[in-house]
């Protein structure tokens, strides 16, 4: 099966990378252009590999385009740049609605009240499910490509957090020395950063980065590639802890 999956996947690499698709890239992706010609040559491959495995599906009544498809493969492929990958072998769908989507949610509260309801998102990844974007925030993302928010690094980098350790992650994972000392930069940071949040002190990353490690992560992952030069006069020791796991420096770039 592995055999046949790199069989196929050789020859899609091999197949042209249109000009619109590149023209696409270079309008909705500001970071390509940053890029050292090696890179974009990688990415447009993990691209071409990317949209060959993926299936992308429209919601609320959008019609999915090569634009829609091909802008959040390369946010997503991004993530994947220098590093050995089985391309999110979890994920089978991105579902794509036109605007923020409402979706039910559970709250926990005191005394082991739990209270449901709906609320708008702009993205969410499941762990053993699709991947599920807002056009209109994707959008938003590449408007301002430095604004530290990006909802598909956002989604991608909790898809990369849930796979624990196994195909798409860093070999920081795959080594305990390495992954101890990633693991006590993040909660550290995770802590300092909820403890100024709760007192209400200002801080670089958003106050949803709160919420809980992954969040933190996926938080930190939109900043490392969006203001990198700020998280790392921030956060220096998390932004180098960021920079072995994606394998990339952007501050340098």
């Amino acid at each position: 099966m592995w055999l046949f999956k790199n069989f196929r996947r050789n020859r899609i690499k091999k197949k042209p990378f249109g000009g619109d698709w590149l023209k696409i890239i270079e309008a909705n992706v500001p970071y390509y252009s940053s890029l050292p010609p090696d890179d974009k040559i990688e990415l447009q491959l993990h691209i071409l590999i990317f949209l060959s495995e993926k299936r992308f599906e429209g919601c609320g009544g959008l019609k999915i385009t090569d634009e829609i498809k091909v802008t959040i493969a390369a946010y997503a492929c991004i993530l994947l740049l220098h590093r050995k990958t089985d391309y999110y072998p979890r994920l089978r769908s991105i579902l794509v609605y036109p605007k923020t989507f409402v979706a039910p949610h559970k709250s926990y509260l005191p005394g082991g009240i739990i209270a449901e309801g709906n609320i708008p998102l702009r993205g969410q990844s499941w762990q053993k499910g699709p991947v599920i974007l807002s056009w209109d925030d994707v959008k938003h993302s590449y408007a301002d490509a430095h604004d530290g928010q990006n909802v598909v690094f956002h989604e991608f980098a909790h898809q990369i957090d849930s796979s624990c350790g196994e195909s798409d992650s860093s070999e920081v994972l795959k080594r305990r020395s390495s992954y101890i000392a990633w693991a006590r930069v993040l909660q550290k940071d995770f802590e300092k950063h909820k403890r100024a949040v709760s007192k209400n002190r200002p801080t670089l990353l958003s106050k949803y980065a709160a919420t809980n490690e992954a969040e933190f992560f996926a938080v930190a992952t939109e900043f490392f590639f969006e203001k990198p030069q700020q998280l790392k006069k921030a956060h220096g020791e998390l932004y180098n802890e960021l920079k072995r796991f994606y394998n990339q420096d952007p501050a340098e770039l």
